[in-house]
This record gives C-alpha cells, sequence and structure tokens, in this order.
C-alpha cells in the first residue's frame, strides 16, 4: 500500500545540497568550514588559505574520494566540495583514461558528457544516503552581452546544468560598501535558488557557525507546508535557468532525456530555445541539430 503524504502535511527534510559560488577571493572556503561539523574535500588546493580550516581531504585526483564510505564521513555532518569546477574535471580526466573514446582533445564527447552527468549525480546521491549536508563551492565566471555583465558558475558545459538541478539552494557572495553579503535571490545577470525567500545577509566570517545556521533555517523552511506549495513553479525556474544556459546543441542533447520526462511545458522551454540559437529538432535521429542554411535564413527574416 502506497504511504501517501497530504498535500497539507510538511515533507520532512533531514538533509540538502547548497551551492555557494563567487569571485575568487572572497572568503568561500573560510565561510564553508562555519558549516556543521564539517569535512572539506579540497580538489583546488586552497584550503590552506582558510582563517578556520578544520577537517580536510586534499583531493588529487577522482580515486582519492571515488569510493567515499559512511564509515569516512561517520564524524562529519556536512560535506564541502571546494570546488565543484575542480571536482568535476577530476572526474573528467577518470572518464577519458577508463575510456578514451569518451574524450576528444582533453574534452569530453557528447557520450562522455552522459557518463559524467550519471557518475556526478550517483556520486551525490551516495552522499545522500550518508545523510550529510553538501556544500558545492564554485568559483564565478563573467560575461557579456552587450554592456551587461552576465554572472555564471565556473564549470565545464554541461556541468552546470547538474549543478543547478542537484541543489537546494544556491547563493551569490559578494562585497559591498567592504562588507561581505550572501545573496540566495535569483537576479537578472546572476543566478541564485531560494525557495525559503532569504534575506540578502551581511555575512559574519567571525561567526563560526553562520553557514551552519542558515543551512538549519532552509531546512526549518523546507519542512513548512508554505514551501512545499512552490515546489512547482520553483521546479519551473530551475529549468529556465538550465535551458537558457545552453548555448549549442551539444548542452541541449545532454538534457533531451530529462526534458522529455519533464513534460510539455519544459519542451516548449526546449524549443524556444533552440529556434533563439538556430537550431532544431531532428526526428530522424532524436537529436538537435543546426537548422539547414535556407530555413536559417528565413527564420532570420
Amino acid at each position: 500500500m502506497l504511504t501517501i503524504t497530504k498535500a497539507t502535511e510538511p515533507l520532512t527534510v533531514d538533509r540538502i545540497n547548497l551551492c555557494i559560488y563567487s569571485a575568487p577571493g572572497l572568503g568561500k572556503t573560510t565561510l564553508s568550514y562555519t558549516s556543521d561539523v564539517p569535512l572539506l574535500l579540497d580538489c583546488d588546493g586552497g584550503a590552506y588559505r582558510a582563517a578556520n580550516r578544520k577537517d580536510t581531504v586534499q583531493v588529487k585526483s577522482w580515486a582519492d574520494i571515488a569510493a567515499i564510505s559512511a564509515a569516512d564521513l561517520q564524524p562529519y555532518k556536512t560535506v564541502i566540495v571546494d570546488t565543484a569546477g575542480r571536482l568535476l574535471d577530476f572526474l573528467t580526466a577518470d572518464i577519458i583514461a577508463s575510456n578514451p573514446k569518451m574524450g576528444r582533445g582533453g574534452s569530453l564527447t557528447l557520450q562522455g558528457y552522459g557518463e559524467l552527468k550519471a557518475r556526478f549525480v550517483g556520486w551525490l546521491k551516495l552522499l545522500r544516503t550518508h545523510g550529510k549536508d553538501v556544500v558545492l563551492i564554485a568559483h564565478m565566471d563573467e560575461q557579456r552581452s552587450g554592456d551587461d555583465v552576465i554572472e555564471r558558475l565556473d564549470v565545464q558545459g554541461g556541468s552546470k546544468a547538474e549543478i543547478y538541478k542537484s541543489v537546494d539552494a544556491m547563493g551569490r557572495l559578494f562585497i559591498r560598501n567592504n562588507e561581505r553579503y550572501l545573496d540566495f535571490n535569483p537576479r537578472e545577470n546572476s543566478f541564485g535558488k531560494n525557495p525559503c525567500q532569504l534575506p540578502v545577509m551581511p555575512v559574519s566570517i567571525d561567526n563560526a557557525t553562520f553557514l551552519a545556521d542558515v543551512i538549519a533555517t532552509i531546512k526549518d523552511r523546507l519542512n513548512s507546508s508554505a514551501a512545499d506549495e512552490k515546489k512547482s513553479s520553483n521546479g519551473m525556474h530551475d529549468w529556465m535557468i538550465v535551458i537558457n544556459e545552453c548555448d549549442g546543441p551539444d548542452m541541449i542533447n545532454q538534457l533531451l532525456p530529462d526534458i522529455r520526462k519533464a513534460g510539455p511545458k519544459i519542451i516548449a522551454l526546449a524549443n524556444k530555445r533552440m529556434r533563439e540559437l538556430g537550431l532544431m529538432y531532428d526526428k530522424a535521429t532524436q537529436v538537435c541539430v543546426p537548422l539547414p542554411r535556407k530555413e536559417k535564413a528565413n527564420a532570420a527574416a
């Protein structure tokens, strides 16, 4: 018999995935160490610069963390990945070393990206089974669109999409008037995920429990029925971010299996993005391809 949670009943959230990103040098690692009993996986090799260093694993390759076990994590409540981009670089190298056909010139093929997605998502699920909160740290990459500066995660290719979809909340760390702030709100030129309507908050690095308190607040609010009511609209917003991040057929093709499962509204978003990029869906090959030159000229007209 199915165990059904009524719409009026809270869905219990015991652990979350959180992403924090910023330009280099703003104290992301130091901030992450203020989480609850943390273990930091130092993929960037910069933990020594943190002002309040806690227990740390110096990661040199994917093999160092691939088989992380419940016994390894038993003393800890939070696992920090610093940075997610570098961790995915390690995973990419491991995939190509295991199967050279999945790489080309040091980069992954379409099949390789599928393997990257599966293994990264599987690894995050492994951490989930151990019951730990996960904090993904990422650098920020600035790109220009006309006169506007667009802030993105500095993560390779379609891997950004997996981070967007895997986290419960995403915050941007920035400095204003020589003070650090953490902002979870999505902005016109920057990304965020704020299901709990957290305000922009000043960051106190000296507060040893700052991030632990933020995570506890997110869990408390996610466990309320009011947060549950926002689930559908938040999911739509997540897909808008992921699809708008696509800049060519390869990235869209990586997402196609999930887009098909997501339903008509998400398929419509993907079709709109394809048209913007001068692409079309080829029913014969079941992949996204560039429009033929003649049709592209008609579309531009």
